[in-house]
């Protein structure tokens, strides 16, 4: 159920049948959160777009809370993408069978594009579980969900700069960690 709490801010109410009722509203959103993940898969696709959308649709349904704002659904949402590619790597992982390269620009804002193979995209995975909560939802919200600094602070409820600042401590967080060796992470 879509409600106005707020002149220019939608609140969504959910529970399954909300976010039914939500999904259609916000559907565009998530295609477009949902390609920005895929184009950076080379290769044979190992999911499209709309089915990447369904599958994160299925956690949304089960976890999300109660009373969310468009900017807050579409973090959740990346989250939840985030995770379904995550598993999915794990299993092509653990099948060995390799899997396509991901294309991905870097943690910096400069325009350098690095492949991310699947073991690439566990590692940053657990790089990112690894930053501290707030550090982490801005980095799901900007590289993966595709979000603007202002809807990013919208959904956590902080300001831009604090948005900001927390993608320049985690970008730099990121980087260092990435770039050593796994000994030296403890691996």
């Amino acid at each position: 159920m879509v409600t106005e709490d707020m002149p220019g801010a939608t609140v969504y109410r959910t529970g399954r049948a909300a976010l039914d009722e939500v999904i259609p509203v916000v559907y565009d959103d998530l295609l477009r959160i949902a390609r920005r993940h895929l184009a950076r898969e080379q290769g044979p696709r190992s999911i499209q777009a709309a089915t990447l959308v369904h599958e994160a649709y299925l956690k949304l349904s089960a976890h999300t809370p109660a009373g969310v704002d468009r900017a807050h659904l579409l973090a959740i949402a990346a989250h939840a993408m985030r995770q379904v590619l995550v598993d999915r790597a794990r299993e092509r992982r653990a099948a060995k069978r390799g899997g396509g390269e991901w294309e991905r620009t870097t943690l910096t804002d400069g325009s350098a594009t690095v492949s991310l193979g699947v073991t690439d995209l566990i590692a940053l995975n657990d790089a990112i579980e690894r930053l501290e909560p707030r550090q982490r939802q801005v980095v799901e919200c900007r590289f993966f969900g595709a979000l603007e600094d202002e809807e990013i602070a919208a959904a956590l409820g902080i300001t831009s700069r604090t948005v900001r600042r927390d993608w320049v401590k985690a970008r730099a967080w990121l980087s260092r960690w990435l770039s050593e060796s796994p000994v030296e992470q403890g691996a």
